[in-house]
């Protein structure tokens, strides 16, 4: 017998929302410090026991909640922060549905105390099992602001709670949470303590400049802010800020990637892929890129009404953001590609000290032979030379001498660069045969014998849609069926790709991203091959000096320098002051 339809009980129905919104002590954390900062506190304090299962407390100074809104702020479905269907349309607060409170207090033992800034006194109410009907505000002792305190998390609810792992565990992902949080407002002072324990206290500064880079470097370290560029462009009402490292400091996981939508921490497929596209040229494969960028547009342009914990954000005009993320980042890594880049001194330091200090032997280099080969000082200048006696040195430097046919060492204005010549060279072909490539389109070339691909209706709906698009690929195909595609033509340079795998591929970017750059991301690996195998400088060819100095500065003058098309650095660069300290100067 079918049984009845019939109302839930409150509570059943706020540990059901519980869910959704509470999977573990960071997301508690995550909901109570977005509360705080739509309070507008700009002092958040964080104090956790047992990684969170045992006690969260979370204080701010924000303007605090009316005793007569406290019962409210604990029900489902009451919010402060929209009144009607259209304030859905641009959100500008972290929070909005007035679910977490409630779904937190059906779980846990919750206890909300409060001093709004307009009233007398402080008060405070508990909600265990978000059960709140029946009581009543106390007067308690508290400074203006809020303190949300969360005891027992899963206490009533065991088969929740045995999915939770090791303190530890729970401590890491909360810890990681506020680190994120933190990072999205440097005007906010955040203070975490485990345990009794202080793990930091971070003092409130500017999104710009030096203070910027000093919460940067307390919350990801030292490391990231010495390989990162600085980004700041803007298009079409939006804006796009932060930094990103260079590709010499992948990773081999994406742990060190903060994406932000207006102040909101996202996890979003379109920003992944955008943000892939960029790093696609100068990455080795299997390395991640590192990253802390802020997206700023216009709340109506962006939904964060489409995953429970807003996770994940729907833009408007997906593709519009998805291209201005990917160029705005391919002009940084570009423009940035000729800095200083560091070699990792620190490694080579204890070798040194461990090395026997018996006589001294000369190494024997060849020097870079020209009419300027004993000018290592560059003091004077003559005509015809690379560099007049009024400019600076430029960037790479000049060559001093080619070490064993396969670095060439050079002067800058402050150091000393080590260029690898291959993948100097490499990076620099595969630059030029790109800009070739591009200048004259994709050339398709007409297939001796189509080849039949059966795949699903909508699939075929999806391409017969797109024929224009595949075409301008150098893809040609028609629809023969309900269900059936011929591939008559494909690029030139992808004779010899499996045609079918490659079809199947096209339709699935178009499904997912409305769009495909698969076509020149084979194209590019093909340059890529020619590049390394047809225009590339060999090991162990002797160049000479004008030759070596000629490398330089096309290297200088090409985009993505710093790393050939295989990902591996082109050059580094050691500095006086890390030449000093490898031989113990001034000890």
């Amino acid at each position: 017998m079918t049984n009845r339809i019939r109302q839930l009980p409150a509570q059943l129905v706020n540990q059901i929302a519980a869910g959704e919104v509470v999977e573990r002590p960071a997301s508690v954390a995550k909901e109570l410090i977005e509360n705080s900062l739509d309070a507008g506190a700009d002092r958040i304090e964080i104090d956790v026991k047992q990684g969170g299962i045992k006690l969260l407390r979370v204080r701010d100074n924000g303007e605090g909640i009316a005793r007569e809104d406290l019962a409210l702020a604990l029900c489902r479905h009451a919010t402060s922060k929209i009144s009607e269907v259209a304030d859905l349309q641009s959100i500008a607060t972290l929070g909005f549905r007035g679910e977490a409170l409630p779904s937190i207090a059906s779980v846990s033992r919750l206890e909300l105390s409060s001093w709004h800034r307009d009233a007398g006194k402080a008060w405070c109410i508990r909600g265990d099992d978000g059960s709140v009907q029946v009581r009543e505000p106390v007067p308690t002792s508290h400074p203006v602001g809020t303190t949300v305190q969360v005891q027992d998390l899963f206490y009533n609810t065991p088969a929740r709670r045995k999915f939770l792992r090791t303190d530890k565990t729970e401590f890491s992902h909360l810890e990681q949470l506020v680190r994120r949080v933190a990072l999205a407002r440097c005007d906010v002072r955040f203070r975490l303590t485990h345990n009794g324990r202080l793990l930091f206290d971070l003092s409130p500064t500017t999104r710009e400049g030096n203070g910027a880079g000093n919460r940067l470097r307390e919350l990801v370290g030292t490391a990231f802010p010495e390989h990162a560029l600085t980004l700041d462009q803007t298009a079409i009402g939006m804006r796009l800020h932060g930094w990103v490292a260079n590709p010499g400091f992948s990773r081999s996981q994406s742990d060190l990637q903060f994406f932000y939508v207006n102040g909101r921490v996202v996890r979003d497929k379109l920003v992944a892929h955008a943000v892939r596209l960029a790093y696609q040229d100068v990455l080795h494969q299997g390395r991640h890129p590192a990253y802390v960028l802020y997206l700023e547009l216009p709340p109506v342009l962006v939904d964060i009404n489409v995953h429970p914990a807003k996770h994940e954000v729907r833009f408007r005009e997906g593709r519009q953001v998805h291209d201005f993320i990917s160029q705005a980042l391919q002009r940084c890594l570009a423009e940035g590609s000729i800095q200083a880049r560091k070699a990792p001194v620190e490694d080579l330091l204890p070798a040194i000290g461990m090395l026997d200090p018996g006589p001294v032997r000369s190494v024997p280099l060849r020097v870079a032979e020209g009419p300027d080969r004993h000018r290592f000082g560059f003091e004077s200048q003559r005509p015809g030379s690379y560099q007049n006696a009024d400019t600076r040195l430029p960037p790479l430097g000049y060559a001093l001498a080619q070490l064993q046919g396969v670095y060439i060492l050079a002067q800058t204005a402050d150091g000393l660069v080590i260029v690898d010549m291959h993948a100097a060279h490499e990076r620099i072909g595969y630059e030029r045969l790109k800009q070739s490539w591009e200048e004259g389109a994709i050339r398709g070339q007409h297939l001796l014998v189509p080849v039949m691909v059966q795949v699903a209706s909508w699939e075929a709906d999806l391409a017969e849609s797109n024929l224009e698009l595949f075409r301008h690929l150098g893809v040609g195909l028609d629809r023969m069926g309900e269900s059936s595609l011929v591939v008559r033509e494909i690029p030139v340079l992808l004779q010899g790709a499996d045609v079918e795998q490659l079809l199947r591929d096209l339709l699935s970017d178009f499904a997912i991203h409305g769009r495909s750059e698969r076509i020149r991301e084979e194209i590019n690996r093909v340059l890529a091959t020619l590049a390394c195998y047809h225009h590339s400088v060999r090991a162990n060819r002797q160049l000479d000096s004008e030759e070596m100095n000629a490398l330089l500065r096309d290297l200088e003058r090409t985009e993505r320098a710093d790393q050939c098309n295989h990902g591996r650095p082109t050059w580094i660069k050691l500095s006086m002051q890390e030449l000093n300290r490898l031989f113990l100067r001034g000890r």
